[in-house]
């Protein structure tokens, strides 16, 4: 879905878990999430703790979403 959004002129950030998935599927920007069972946080931090990881992984998606790119990228720290 991913590639059909994009083939439409939206730009998509793929946040993933397991980027050979995404790799696989054709994502062309991938974000990587923290585990399966909570990719956008991690429930065995502090509040904000976890709050500024969530801000982090927001944040690097969307300056994910305004890069331009050629061919698959992963977005890492």
């Amino acid at each position: 879905m991913v590639k059909e959004i994009e083939r439409a002129g939206l730009p998509v950030v793929h946040v993933c878990t397991v980027v050979p998935i995404s790799l696989t599927v054709g994502a062309n920007r991938i974000v990587p999430a923290i585990a399966i069972p909570h990719p956008l946080g991690n429930p065995n931090l502090e509040p904000e703790e976890e709050k500024s990881l969530r801000r982090k992984l927001v944040e690097k998606a969307l300056k994910a979403l305004e890069t331009e790119v050629e061919d698959q990228t992963v977005f890492e720290d």
